[in-house]
């Protein structure tokens, strides 16, 4: 939690890529790879990789354009073993929530207690766990910046790796990790891209987890950047929530022994296959292409880790379809018109159907009646 709390302070002001709350959370956490007893690679001072990255200026958009030196923070663990397992999260934030921010307000300092230093944290906790853990494997702990402007950090690596990527067992990611709900949902990804993921994952949940998984190795975080390299690779997320970029995404929201729990399981997994070798990778099916293009929406956020049949409405936007259809949180959508909705895929595919001006009558379930309510897009 002190972690958390200082990345999450406003002295960073919202931890932008290329700023100077930026770079004090990379110093940050450079100490504390220090503290913990991490090695760092040749080539890297106080364990960050420095680079720059060249965003064509556009007059339009308020993303940060030029020339943006960054860096990535990474140190590892030497047990003269053959392979290396990668633990990683991204550090990186909003700043003031100019781009990429779900806020309506005036321009705040978006924290990113979840997003993502929670994250971190895990990855720290995880550090000082495997000081003194299984020796058959190295252990990379890398803090990626640029995550939230296009995964900069975690592609620049593997880019200019420090070692050779051949050599990488496994990836692991933990983005937002600070919020496992009542119901203990953690959403895995990436389980595909093993053979031997679904059963470790079944077997060592000895934490009560409520397992969401998707097999595809590619997603909006840093372990695409893995995977695409053929790694195998597993992302954990304990799903977005009604603060997820907005100012108010705050350390005082944390379930630090969720936290706890998450760090714990992914070690474990690690112990069991310690002595395993090499895992053999395997391509996944690339659900990203499969999403459809379509002109209207809901103006709801729905809840990634409902497991039912259809889309569970997770937050709603003031003056949208479905708020001004009264529909509320917790509502779970299961017909659209004559389509039926049984997973967000089908929500996806059945907002693709309608126009901006149309009408259609939307079938829920709310605390178990069934009701139908009039949608206008």
């Amino acid at each position: 939690m002190s972690d958390i709390t200082y990345l999450a302070d406003d002295e960073l002001e919202g931890r932008l890529v290329g700023t100077e709350g930026e770079k004090k959370a990379a110093d940050f956490i450079s100490n504390r790879f220090l503290t913990l007893g991490l090695k760092t690679f040749p080539g890297y001072v106080k364990y960050q990789q420095a680079y720059v990255v060249n965003k064509k200026p556009n007059p339009h958009s308020l993303t940060p354009t030029g020339d943006i030196a960054t860096q990535n923070v990474i140190g590892y663990i030497d047990n003269n073993a053959e392979n290396y397992i990668v633990i990683g999260a991204h550090y990186d934030h909003l700043g003031y929530g100019h781009f990429g921010t779900l806020w309506d307000g005036d321009p705040e300092i978006h924290n990113g207690a979840d997003d993502n230093a929670s994250g971190i944290a895990a990855i720290l906790e995880i550090a000082k766990q495997l000081i003194n853990g299984p020796k058959n494997n190295n252990y990379i702990f890398m803090a990626f910046s640029g995550e939230e402007l296009g995964l900069w950090g975690s592609n620049y690596w593997v880019k200019n790796p420090c070692i050779e990527l051949n050599k990488i067992n496994y990836m692991i990611n933990l983005d937002m990790v600070g919020r496992l709900n009542a119901e203990r949902s953690l959403a895995i990804h990436g389980t595909g891209t093993s053979p031997i993921w679904n059963e470790k994952l079944d077997k060592h949940n000895r934490y009560n987890l409520n397992l969401v998984k998707s097999e595809s190795g590619v997603g909006p975080s840093d372990h695409t950047s893995f995977y695409t390299s053929d790694i195998p690779v597993l992302h954990f997320f304990t799903g977005q929530h009604k603060d997820y970029h907005k100012p108010t995404d705050d350390v005082q929201y944390i379930n630090s022994d969720g936290i706890v729990d998450i760090s714990n399981y992914i070690l474990d997994i690690i112990t069991s296959i310690d002595s395993d070798g090499k895992i053999k990778f395997t391509k996944t099916k690339d659900e990203s292409n499969e999403v459809p293009d379509f002109k209207v929406t809901l103006g709801v956020m729905p809840d990634y880790l409902f497991n039912g049949k259809g889309m569970r409405i997770d937050g709603l936007k003031e003056g949208r379809p479905a708020f001004n259809a009264e529909m509320k949180k917790g509502d779970i959508v299961i017909k659209i018109g004559d389509l039926d909705i049984n997973d967000m895929m089908s929500y996806m595919k059945a907002l693709g159907e309608f126009e901006p001006g149309s009408t259609v009558n939307v079938l829920i379930i709310r605390e178990g009646e069934t009701m139908e309510k009039a949608v206008t897009f």
